[in-house]
């Protein structure tokens, strides 16, 4: 009997599974409670996993990067996918133009003056200076979509079409900069040395950021048709389950992903874009399943930070803790806010908004994933991308992350609930009219200047003065009284509009 115990012992998968699943379950549970607190639901995996590795209280010895980033772009893939489904057409609206900026030049800017501080700060060569920046440069889309969701923060549309957009579309860029400068370094370092011309490496380079970018658009556009139309067919004829549904999702975005990566080109934007179409085009077969999907993608993001976590080593990282908090404080009060006024003032963003999306981009698993990039190449001193990439997580996490209600609070771009009728009327105004109605009538009723365009209807004069898509909570100030966005049609146009009159001025007006 003993042998016959001893031969089908099965302590090798009960135990890994144990530890694995109590630490998912205590994390999971105190993440519930950090949120009250204000803290980001995802610092808690990050903590956990560093509490139960070799450094920690769990003295778990864990040191396998090619299993991390393997993890890691699975869940990226799952948590894009996710995202995607629940990104609306009418968010394009207002949000694609400066999210395709921001993923772009401001993920450029972001990369190359971090990079100096690197520089700087690490005394790293120009080369790897510049790959650590690429490697923090790119918001967390991870980190950005958990935080809308349990921060309880109501933003308007632009804000928030902004950040989703471009956290969904910025990891591409990051991936491809990361892969371009290990690739430089390592050719630098090499006996082969560097292709012969700037313009040469440049051309290279411009080549795989077309492929890169060009097959994972038609790819993601191609599988997000098929599949929409795929699953309208199954809803009209067999009514699948939600939960076949949400698998048939899971199951394609996965198989787009490894795909698009197998044949060059990015995986992540594909997924994205896929998303996006499909939960579009096939809304109704598809919302049954969001809930499904919405654990795969807490799932996704609980393994990924608990592993991340566990993969860090609190002793290695000290060693560069001051430098990193520089990195992190440029890259958080310089870097990005540079990027984002760069890419934003230009499309008549207001001022407190531009300071908002600045705050909030959240730094979250991407870096991190990333760092594993130059310790899987073998590049000399790799292990500082991980530790610096790490510290720049924690901070932007426990900093940005914990403050984004105060922040939106303080900066004037949270919108009330709309069952708060007295936080309405504060922002919205007191009055509500019909965007249709004459403006000069209105100013002459209110005893307000006409403006040269009074013969306009006011949703027209102000979708003109504004020179932006209008949103819910844009404001124009107009003599004694500030005229607001109060709600806006499917198209774009102002359907109402709210007076607010300034304070003393009421007796005035009338």
């Amino acid at each position: 009997m003993s042998d016959a115990t001893t031969l089908f012992n099965t302590d090798f998968l009960n135990l890994p599974l144990m530890a694995a699943a109590g630490l998912l379950l205590a994390s999971t549970v105190a993440a519930v409670f950090s949120v009250r607190l204000g803290f980001s639901f995802l610092l808690v995996f990050l903590v956990g996993g560093m509490l139960a590795g070799e450094d920690g209280p769990g003295g778990m010895k864990f040191d396998d990067h090619r299993l991390s980033f393997v993890v890691g772009n699975i869940a990226l893939a799952v948590i894009l996918m996710d995202g995607g489904l629940r990104t609306r057409f009418a968010t394009f609206r207002t949000g694609l133009q400066p999210s395709l900026w921001l993923a772009t030049v401001g993920v450029l800017v972001c990369a190359a003056v971090t990079g100096a501080a690197a520089h700087w700060l690490l005394d790293l060569p120009w080369p790897m200076a510049l790959l650590m920046g690429a490697i923090v440069g790119s918001t967390d889309a991870a980190a950005v979509f958990s935080l809308l969701k349990t921060s309880g923060v109501r933003l308007n549309e632009r804000i928030e079409a902004t950040l989703e957009i471009e956290s969904g579309m910025n990891d591409p860029m990051a991936v491809f900069l990361t892969l371009a400068l290990v690739g430089l370094v390592l050719a630098t370092a090499s006996t082969e040395g560097v292709p012969a011309t700037g313009w040469s490496l440049a051309l290279h380079w411009l080549e795989a950021l077309a492929l890169q970018f060009g097959l994972g658009l038609v790819l993601g556009v191609a599988v997000g048709f098929g599949l929409a139309a795929l699953l309208n067919w199954l809803r009209a004829h067999s009514h699948p389950a939600a939960g076949v549904v949400g698998l048939v999702l899971l199951s394609a975005g996965l198989l787009l992903f490894a795909a698009c990566g197998w044949l060059g080109g990015s995986g992540f934007l594909a997924v994205y874009v896929a998303g996006v179409l499909v939960g579009n085009r096939a809304r109704k077969a598809v919302l049954p399943a969001m809930s499904i999907m919405d654990g795969y993608a807490w799932l996704a993001q609980a393994g990924m930070f608990l592993l991340l976590g566990l993969l860090a080593t609190p002793t290695e990282v000290l060693r560069t803790l001051w430098p990193a908090l520089g990195v992190s404080a440029v890259l958080m009060l310089v870097a990005r806010p540079l990027s984002v006024w760069l890419c934003l003032a230009p499309l008549r963003y207001p001022v407190q908004e531009m300071a908002f999306i600045s705050w909030v981009g959240l730094r979250g698993a991407v870096p991190i994933v990333l760092a594993v990039f130059p310790m899987m190449a073998g590049l000399p001193g790799a292990q500082v991308f991980f530790n610096v990439a790490f510290v720049v997580v924690l901070s932007s996490l426990l900093l940005q992350g914990a403050s984004i209600a105060w922040a939106a609070t303080r900066l004037q771009v949270a919108l009330p609930a709309e069952e708060d009728e007295a936080g309405m009327r504060h922002i919205l105004g007191d009055f509500e009219l019909d965007a249709q109605l004459a403006l000069a009538p209105l100013c002459a009723f209110y005893g307000l200047p006409a403006p040269a365009q009074s013969s306009q209807r006011t949703g027209d004069w102000m979708t003109e003065q504004l020179h932006r898509p209008p949103v819910v909570g844009d404001t124009l100030p107009i003599g004694h009284a500030t005229l607001c966005v109060r709600r806006v049609d499917a198209e774009g146009r102002i359907e109402t509009v709210g007076l607010r009159l300034h304070a003393g001025d009421d007796g005035d007006a009338a």
